[in-house]
């Protein structure tokens, strides 16, 4: 890659449960980047502003809420936000703080779910960001235990809220910690281990002792997409982390990961990613004014 994603160290230290930063500026001026720990950004007076979430970008409008997780590329750029001034509150917090078998218990299932999602990036609906923006603004003003608990009920507010879109592709993030189904985790291994190769839906049914029909269903119920989709959405992941990581040819990739054809290569990653590969792997060489 001509620009190596930046590698942020935070100033989070062992002692720390999670910190915030409340700041206005100008614009964006971060590089992309990543780092170990959980990062929540909330964001407003930026439309038009331009996201970029692990192999996702897209324009963000005047308020913003995204959760990322560790090690997931992040990160804002300017774009076409003609605003004087945006206001950011973002929340840093380890992976520690919710490990054990706490995290495990019923009423912390929805936060559970959300750690989860959020290896592949949330952006967060229009209607619960408004609703949870008062409490983002006024979150820095709180101090010791009353900012402690402040902070773990707007982590709720976020895991119950309704209409969350996660943001990259199934296998673009590093992390197989995706499914609750055993059954599907199976066959997202299976698939992960295979993509390249042709795989075929009658020989992932069997390696579930399942008919065609009954398989085919529950990666419906469990995915909402169609086998096909479902590995689809796998290639696609790495051929998004390829493109931005190495130098191959659009070529190359293609039939790395397992598609037949350029043209079949083409159409499916510009219906997942509204851009062919070639505009996709060009926007992340010319980002340079990111958050």
């Amino acid at each position: 890659m001509k620009n190596p994603i930046h590698r942020e160290i935070t100033p989070l230290q062992d002692s720390d449960c999670f910190l915030v930063f409340d700041r206005k500026r100008s614009s964006f001026t971060y590089p992309i980047h990543f780092h170990p720990e959980y990062e929540i950004n909330f964001i407003t007076d930026a439309k038009g502003g331009r996201r970029v979430v692990g192999d996702h970008i897209g324009v963000i409008d005047h308020n913003e809420l995204v959760m990322v997780g560790p090690n997931l590329y992040h990160g804002w750029e300017n774009y076409k936000n003609k605003n004087i001034e945006l206001h950011q509150v973002t929340i840093q917090f380890p992976r520690k703080l919710f490990e054990g078998q706490m995290i495990n218990t019923n009423i912390l299932k929805p936060i559970n779910e959300l750690l989860k999602n959020a290896q592949r990036g949330i952006l967060f609906s229009k209607e619960s960001t408004e609703k949870i923006k008062p409490r983002f603004l006024s979150l820095a003003q709180k101090k010791g235990f009353d900012s402690y608990i402040e902070f773990q009920s707007i982590l709720y507010e976020m895991a119950i809220s309704d209409n969350q879109q996660c943001l990259t592709n199934i296998s673009f993030q590093k992390n197989d910690d995706f499914f609750n189904s055993h059954k599907i985790e199976k066959i997202y291994n299976f698939v992960k281990e295979n993509y390249s190769e042709k795989i075929k839906l009658e020989d992932a049914a069997s390696m579930l002792n399942m008919s065609v029909v009954s398989f085919s269903r529950l990666i419906k119920q469990c995915t909402s997409k169609s086998f096909v989709d479902f590995v689809n959405e796998i290639r696609l992941g790495y051929a998004t982390r390829m493109l931005i990581e190495t130098n191959q040819s659009i070529s190359e990739i293609c039939y790395e990961c397992g598609f037949n054809n350029i043209s079949n290569f083409n159409r499916t990653f510009k219906n997942k990613q509204k851009c062919t590969p070639t505009e996709f792997r060009n926007n992340f060489i010319g980002i340079k004014n990111v958050l």
